[in-house]
């Protein structure tokens, strides 16, 4: 019997864009090894916090993967396993895998959500994680990170689309802003991910439409409560006039407290995570979602009145940017599209969310894993491009039928 030959060793370089390369390797079984990662830095060469923290994830949530660093922490060497989500055994207890975030992170949570949402599908069972720890931080973040709700009502209905909607929960059991620095929170988040399959239905999304609602969340967390109705009062000033059905509603939370452990009372707390935050999204007639996310910065010194405004241009430049999917999901809807059937899928995008370097960069790495490449024609829509992907079929290999 011959041997099974081994998968060549796909290479990288540089930190950039290492999340999106580990999904990849993930869903497609390919190892890779990154090289270059802030090797040329004094200060901090090597991996982030918030990067071997998913690393750890990925072997929480994986049976099999094997990752190796190199002793400056420049250099990783990833192979990866079956994705076997929250069965017992293999990093979960009680149907639950916990993940404790590490305080010197700097990114929100949606850093992990988001490609957790991609993998789960994909998984041998159904996947429940618990985010905690120090390190949590559910709003909106200056490196980029959209807040939980914005995963919740804007990325997470993109899996209908292809035939994934049961079980599906984001629960946001303690809220938390960016703490001191921009560094850690203390929130806590749960995702619950139920509905896996074999493979991705095809998709077919071609029409905008118009917009004909918004619905937000105005959150408060540690500060008062009158923060909400002046965002609210803001948002609703500017989007009153184009969307007269809009209706955001209010969260008002208690900070947490994380350890904060001293000489002379070593369990000693501190409240963490004070802010507050505005997240928007615009529902079209046809089921096309945009958002848009503002948090105060952990400085402070920004009202709620500039904020408010902000989010809501913010939602208005998203909508302008047109196309069925907003820049936030688009990354998730199209990876979904090269992992589906051996079909022609066809989605309209705005120019400047194809034009994107996150965009343009997802399609060289799916080159590079072996997908197809996208095919490109102008829209009927003005500003829109249709992007047609035929999918490869690797889809779910823990549920194969031999």
């Amino acid at each position: 019997m011959a041997a099974t030959p081994t998968p060549t060793t796909l290479r990288f370089t540089g930190s950039k864009h290492l999340i999106q390369r580990l999904v990849l390797a993930t869903l497609t079984g390919k190892p890779l090894r990154i090289s270059q990662i802030r090797s040329a830095s004094h200060t901090s060469p090597g991996l982030a916090p918030h990067e071997v923290s998913f690393l750890r994830l990925l072997e929480a949530l994986t049976n099999g993967s094997q990752i190796e660093f190199s002793y400056t922490g420049t250099t990783v060497l990833y192979k990866p396993g079956l994705i076997t989500g929250s069965a017992a055994g293999h990093g979960a207890q009680g149907g639950v895998i916990r993940h404790e975030v590490p305080g010197e992170c700097r990114r929100g949570v949606s850093y992990f959500l988001v490609p957790l949402c991609l993998l789960a599908p994909f998984a041998k069972a159904g996947v429940n994680v618990l985010f905690t720890g120090p390190g949590v931080i559910t709003s909106s973040t200056e490196a980029g990170d959209v807040s939980v709700d914005t995963v919740r009502t804007a990325i997470l209905p993109v899996f209908k689309s292809f035939g994934i909607e049961r079980d599906l929960e984001v629960r946001i059991l303690r809220r938390s802003n960016a703490g001191r620095d921009g560094k850690g929170g203390g929130g806590e988040v749960q995702l619950v991910f139920g509905h896996q399959v074999r493979l991705p239905r095809t998709v077919h999304l071609m029409s905008a439409g118009r917009v004909k609602r918004v619905r937000g969340v105005a959150y408060s967390t540690g500060v008062v409560g009158a923060n909400n109705a002046r965002l609210i009062e803001a948002a609703r000033g500017v989007l009153n006039v184009v969307a007269p059905d809009t209706y955001i509603f209010s969260d008002v939370s208690a900070a947490p407290f994380v350890p904060a452990p001293t000489r002379e009372n070593p369990a000693a707390k501190r409240k963490t995570g004070l802010g507050f935050g505005l997240s928007l999204v615009a529902e079209t007639n046809t089921g096309a979602l945009y958002s848009a996310d503002v948090a105060s910065p952990p400085a402070g010194g920004e009202p709620p009145e500039d904020l408010g405004r902000k989010c809501a241009f913010q939602l208005l430049e998203a909508i302008e940017q047109g196309g069925c999917v907003s820049s936030v999901a688009a990354p998730t809807l199209l990876t979904l599209m090269a992992m589906g059937s051996e079909d022609v899928g066809r989605v309209a995008l705005g120019r400047e969310v194809l034009g994107s370097e996150h965009v343009l960069q997802l399609a060289r790495d799916l080159r590079t894993f072996g997908m197809s490449g996208w095919g490109l024609r102008d829209g009927d829509e003005e500003d829109s491009v249709v992007v047609s992907i035929v999918g490869k079929g690797v889809g779910n290999v823990g549920r194969k039928i031999a």
